[in-house]
């Protein structure tokens, strides 16, 4: 049994505010149902939103209920706002948090797809840096390589960075997108320290030759550039060379 302290120091037997009977049988419209809800007369607003909850299947903070037109707190009590038994209340969906639920799928749809984006030039990027090294590795030899091939390693290295130009992107995609234009940009500087060294009178040259592989064509379209026509790994040594003084 429990007690409680009456004004004027007085234990007595706590009372029951629903030892009476005291439920209050409401009906909540919403849309084309109707929802029939007992509670206690001292529940809240709130405490209507949960049991309408399991009803409709809508959060307790997406509705707006309204009792004699007028949209009702959470906190307020339906016997003191005039709430009485088969009383009427209409359910509203709050527009403004399915908006906002919206505009968070849509912008995580869209880092998806800016996501894919970045991995589909990185993908591309890998087999340039392929192409960029067989180049290394050439001009280090000190074989004269074509200078259409570097010209056309760093076109192929700039369509990719205005890819990445294009892709709108935000926080750890952001990112990702920063470290591959960084990579990009690193590839065209040594293409043209390359060249330049290839191009060098002064450095000892070996028999001129080509130096492209074989190339897959990118899928993200390459307009009228065509990938290097492909040659055996041994590379084909022109027969009729010049050699530097």
């Amino acid at each position: 049994m429990d007690w409680e302290m009456r004004p004027g120091g007085m234990f007595v037997q706590r009372r029951d505010d629903n030892a009476d009977g005291s439920f209050l049988m409401i009906t909540v419209h919403h849309a084309s149902s109707h929802h029939h809800l007992s509670l206690p007369t001292h529940s809240t607003f709130w405490d209507v939103k949960k049991l309408l909850a399991h009803k409709t299947g809508l959060q307790p903070e997406d509705q707006r209920l309204f009792f004699g037109g007028k949209e009702k707190d959470n906190e307020e009590h339906l016997h003191v706002e005039g709430v009485k038994d088969k009383s009427k209340l209409l359910l509203l969906d709050d527009a403004a948090n399915e908006e906002r639920k919206l505009e968070e799928i849509r912008k995580h749809n869209e880092m998806l797809k800016a996501s894919e984006a970045v991995a589909e030039v990185r993908a591309e990027v890998d087999k340039l840096a392929e192409r960029v090294s067989v180049l290394e590795v050439a001009v280090d030899g000190g074989t004269r390589v074509s200078d259409k091939e570097f010209l056309m390693s760093t076109e192929l290295l700039m369509r990719q960075l205005l890819k990445l130009d294009g892709i709108e992107a935000e926080g750890e995609v952001k990112l990702q997108r920063k470290a591959e234009v960084r990579r990009v940009q690193n590839f065209v500087d040594t293409l043209d320290s390359l060249k330049a060294r290839n191009s060098n009178p002064f450095t000892p040259i070996g028999n001129s030759v080509s130096v492209a592989t074989q190339w897959e064509t990118f899928e993200s379209g390459m307009g009228s550039l065509n990938a290097p026509t492909s040659v055996s790994s041994s590379r084909n040594v022109t027969q009729d060379c010049d050699r530097v003084d």
